[in-house]
């Protein structure tokens, strides 16, 4: 009969400690499973990203007739249930799959609403934002890359901005007041500031196909958000 001591049976780990050890293990080899290297997981990012700009380009090209005749109430609806579900999904999942499919939700509404702001503005003024957007978030990026606790320590004070300006432009549109002429500029700063500091969180934390895949998301919409602004100062310079 073997003798029980603090756990252990004739000095070999007891059942529970083995079962802890267990899940211990499973529960870390879950969270890194699928690691790739930094090279292959900079590649997912910039692969998936070019995917979704790439539909969005499909959208506004052959889809935007169809889109300016949909509710503006039904739209607005649509655009923020579909997009939350998409990051939700995009979050909760650890399949690079499932969160591409949430990716993907966030990706076509946006194209619907990108659809229906371009109308009007001119091919050389779209053309002119995308170069524009292009080259800062490359700089940004960068210089993320370089300098990535300069971005981190920004995450709270962005995030403060962020949610000001959402406030005060809601309080603009509700009382009819045009936006003064610095605002784009601001909001576009923020934007830029969230480019640095969206790289920097995806690039402290695991390198798996499904984490790059995650980063995608936030660093969308902030790309996609300081290309209208971009696009919004130069409509104004040509009014």
């Amino acid at each position: 009969m073997r003798e029980k001591t603090n756990g252990n049976y004739n000095g070999h780990p007891s059942y529970d400690a083995r079962e802890d050890y267990s899940v211990e293990n499973r529960n870390r080899s879950r969270k890194y499973s699928g690691m790739v290297g930094l090279a292959n997981f900079n590649a997912i990012i910039g692969i998936v990203l070019f995917v979704g700009f790439f539909l969005n380009y499909l959208m506004v090209k052959f889809c935007s007739q169809y889109f300016v005749d949909i509710n503006p109430v039904v739209l607005i609806i649509t655009y923020f249930v579909v997009c939350i579900a998409g990051m939700i999904i995009s979050r909760k999942s650890d399949n690079p799959w499932i969160s591409f499919f949430g990716y993907l939700l966030v990706v076509v509404p946006v194209g619907v609403v990108l659809s229906i702001c371009l109308q009007g503005q001119s091919s050389v003024s779209i053309q002119n934002a995308v170069l524009v957007t292009a080259g800062v978030t490359a700089i940004m990026v960068i210089a993320s890359q370089i300098k990535p606790d300069i971005f981190l320590r920004l995450g709270r004070a962005l995030f403060i901005a962020l949610f000001a300006v959402i406030i005060i432009e809601l309080l603009l549109m509700l009382f009819g007041v045009a936006r003064p002429t610095f605002w784009d500029y601001l909001v576009a700063l923020i934007f830029c500031g969230y480019i640095g500091y969206d790289w920097a969180e995806a690039q402290k934390g695991p390198h798996t196909a499904d984490a790059a895949v995650d980063a995608c998301v936030g660093l969308y919409l902030d790309i996609i958000n300081l290309f209208l602004r971009i696009l919004s100062i130069s409509s104004r310079r040509d009014d």
